[in-house]
């Protein structure tokens, strides 16, 4: 080991701190001693400072099935994304040398390597020669097993492009500013020396009730309620396990207690302050790079390429927290909810039953028993139709919705409009793709039921100015049904303060699984609606005479519900609010701003839908191009797009246009990928 290490070795690092430069020339001299590695000279496979991976472990090398970690567990040196990320410096370069297509695209520490070279062989190769195999790497904002989420500078996170693309004017803060992209001076720009001592990180195949924040399997149910809710809410009383949540009274954080860390598992007592936190704020320092490690299928590899998803309001990815959750539920609690003596039935109750608190909080509700579970937003606004419509809306009656409308919040209301003999009134947008207020307050009558209308266009992006509707339609003495699904993930939702009567949204637009999603009622008017559907858990008494419905929420949620996925919904609501969702929409903004302005000036491109306030969509036409087409060379690069109506087709032939290619963004999108994007469609512009 000492025949490769320099003959002048750099002065030391501030005390207390390890030598960036000394652990890069380590780990260099590490890589070159592995079994079957090529010999490597003095200097070769260096790259500004850290080596290159390239260089030290050839694809014709035999791959170990496993590699020792560097870095012994409980070392300073050790992190809970993997060895060695706890300490600054020694990055690998971004860029493309050779052998980078193997390595994954955030910046990745030079001793976390070791445990992952296993993962970095091909295992299968396309077309051009690049190899469809997912990377592993190591979550980092918030590690699969739970910890602390570490600092990283903003050198490392929300990077503009090196070359190809102008610069975002607002997305990245002044260097001057802030080591931290959104945070001010308060935030620690690097955690503090054995920060991470003494935090111990289960193996990778191990999922425990502990990593997930949750009480222990063998622990009692009996005579103990566990809390997901805030310490000063009363416990319901609906059920016998109503699951409430732990959260110490007087703590600021909301994923972590700094006098009792339980989310770190081997954390001594007392240790949560050498976690770094983000100054006042509750949320850690946003970082793009560690965003995207928490996604695994981020990794993926399209047609040799690494997957770029912008497609994300068709769907949205799902964190490692969520994925685990589920497997835990499945593991661990599956059973049928309620009505169980059993401890399997509490265990399942309690997930349940928690959701849908973190849901009521998520959202602004005043009570969980306002938050109804259902499929999705399709299946809510149908519920809202076909309960609350039908026993509201009569022969004359209007119904008014916006032109901007998804066809969900369309069909069940010119159902409803064609059964009751009620009329269906749009909202005209304006040329921006914008609703018209004064058309609207044109619109409000004494006939008018209910006003139902979208927060955010999932087809042009348009924020809405729902809170002056709800407050126009309820002047007019109508309800007012808010459609969530392309909002809530993308900005702060407080349905108290939107005084909104109903408000829907769909997991899977929200990190959450697919196949579970949300109404929100105003308890009075849930109350006073009648039931749905008829069956199991919606019964307090039944004979064959007569059947007497549970309260709301139970009294829409008939047979046996999406448990599971309800409580990997409650698991990506808890990754939204430790990100932060303000952190979330100021980087997408940024984001959005930046794509649009390099995407716009590509000659033969014309953007559909410019209002002022937009949220993280950009749709377009190319000139001479069938959407398909655009969408086919696209994924031929890796990048995944939607081509088509986005089941909007009103809105689109308010422009003349009878499909887009609709790029959509979230946060754990990069301005690199963007300029990927753009590259394609110049490409194709050129050619026509």
């Amino acid at each position: 080991m000492d025949s490769v290490l320099p003959h002048d070795v750099p002065s030391g690092p501030p005390a207390g701190l390890p030598d960036p430069a000394l652990l890069a020339t380590l780990a260099n001299a590490f890589f070159s001693a592995l079994p079957g590695s090529a010999p490597q000279p003095d200097g070769g496979g260096v790259v500004g400072g850290a080596p290159s991976l390239a260089g030290t472990l050839p694809l014709s090398a035999p791959v170990l099935g496993e590699l020792s970690n560097p870095v012994p567990a409980g070392s300073p040196l050790a992190g809970p994304g993997g060895a060695g990320t706890g300490v600054p410096g020694a990055a690998l370069p971004q860029g493309r040398l050779p052998g980078g297509n193997l390595l994954p695209s955030a910046p990745t520490h030079v001793l976390s390597l070791g445990n992952r070279a296993p993962a970095l062989a091909p295992h299968a190769a396309a077309q051009n020669g690049l190899p469809d195999s997912a990377v592993t790497v190591a979550p980092a904002l918030a590690p699969r097993f739970g910890g602390a989420a570490l600092g990283v500078s903003e050198g490392h996170g929300a990077q503009r492009p090196s070359a190809g693309g102008a610069p975002a004017p607002s997305a990245v803060s002044s260097p001057s500013a802030s080591p931290f992209y959104f945070l001010g001076d308060a935030g620690p720009a690097h955690p503090a020396a054995g920060a991470s001592s003494d935090i111990v990180v289960p193996g990778w195949s191990e999922v425990t009730a502990q990593s997930l924040g949750l009480p222990g399997v063998d622990e009692p149910l009996s005579g103990q309620r566990f809390s997901y809710d805030r310490p000063d809410e009363p416990a319901s009383a609906a059920n016998t396990h109503t699951a409430r949540a732990a959260q110490p009274a007087g703590s600021s954080h909301y994923f972590l207690n700094e006098a009792q860390a339980s989310r770190l598992p081997g954390q001594k007592s007392g240790m949560a302050d050498a976690v770094p936190h983000a100054g006042a704020s509750a949320h850690p320092p946003f970082d793009v790079n560690a965003i995207r490690r928490d996604f695994p299928i981020l990794q993926e590899r399209v047609n040799g390429r690494q997957l770029v998803w912008f497609d994300n309001a068709a769907t949205t990815h799902k964190p490692q927290a969520v994925i685990d959750r589920l497997a835990y539920f499945y593991a661990h609690e599956n059973s049928n909810i309620h009505r169980a003596a059993h401890a399997l039935a509490g265990r399942a109750t309690d997930a349940y039953e928690a959701a849908r608190s973190k849901v009521q909080r998520f959202i602004g509700a005043s009570s969980p028993d306002e938050v109804i579970f259902v499929r999705g937003t399709t299946e809510a606004i149908n519920l809202i139709a076909k309960t609350w419509g039908a026993k509201n809306v009569g022969e004359g009656d209007e119904i008014i919705v916006s032109h901007l409308e998804h066809h969900a919040n369309i069909v069940p209301w010119q159902q409803l409009a064609a059964q009751t003999g009620a009329k269906l009134r749009v909202i005209p947008v304006d040329d921006s793709g914008q609703v018209l207020l004064d058309e609207y307050r044109r619109l409000l009558n004494d006939r008018t039921k209910i006003v139902s209308v979208t927060q955010v266009s999932n087809a042009l992006g348009t924020v809405v100015p729902v809170k002056e509707i709800v407050e126009l339609a309820h002047r007019a003495g109508a309800k007012a049904l808010v459609d969530g699904a392309q909002s809530v993930s993308h900005m702060r939702v407080d349905v108290q303060a939107l005084d909104a009567d109903f408000f829907v949204f769909s997991g899977h637009k929200v990190f959450g699984p697919t196949g579970i999603g949300v109404v929100y009622g105003k308890r009075a008017i849930l109350e006073d609606m009648p039931p749905w559907q008829g069956g199991g858990n919606m019964i307090a008494d039944v004979t064959f005479e007569r059947t007497v419905f549970q309260p709301p929420p139970n009294r829409f949620e008939a047979g046996t519900g999406n448990i599971a996925d309800a409580v990997g919904l409650g698991a990506a609501i808890d990754y939204v609010q430790q990100v932060g969702i303000e952190n979330i929409a100021r980087y997408e903004h940024d984001l959005l701003a930046y794509a649009t302005s390099v995407l716009q000036p590509v000659p033969g491109v014309r953007l559909i839908g410019t209002a002022r306030d937009k949220a993280s969509v950009l749709s377009f036409v190319l000139k001479g191009y069938e959407t398909e087409e655009v969408g086919h060379a696209l994924n031929e690069e890796g990048i995944a797009v939607r081509s088509g109506h986005h089941c909007a087709q009103p809105i689109l032939r308010r422009f003349g246009v009878e499909a887009t290619v609709r790029p959509s963004l979230a946060f754990y999108n990069t301005c690199d990928e963007v300029d990927a994007l753009v590259s394609v469609v110049r490409r194709l512009s050129a050619r026509r």
